[in-house]
């Protein structure tokens, strides 16, 4: 008979080691899918946040604007009313 570790055959050990490695491989493998998966919910939701807080930036640009006018309506009524007073006090 012929011993199986001659050539290019495999031992025992190398086998059972090889397959170790086959397996950490594996493992490594599914650990890597659940962190992109994970990286890309996350992704996900931060784009959403991130839409969420522009559309709202742009709601309170929109705000700011609108009360900036108000104030110079606001401030041309007053001073027109101030000039009407200092013309009737002469």
């Amino acid at each position: 008979m012929s011993s199986p570790t001659t050539g290019s055959l495999l031992t025992a050990d190398q086998l059972a080691s090889l397959e170790q490695k086959v397996y950490r491989t594996i493992e490594l493998l599914k650990t890597a899918r659940v962190a992109k998966a994970d990286a890309e919910r996350d992704t996900a939701r931060l784009r959403e946040q991130a839409e969420m807080r522009e559309e709202e930036m742009d709601s309170l640009r929109n705000e700011n604007l609108a009360l900036r006018k108000e104030r110079e309506d606001v401030r041309s009524r007053v001073e027109k009313l101030l000039e009407q007073i200092e013309a009737m006090a002469e």
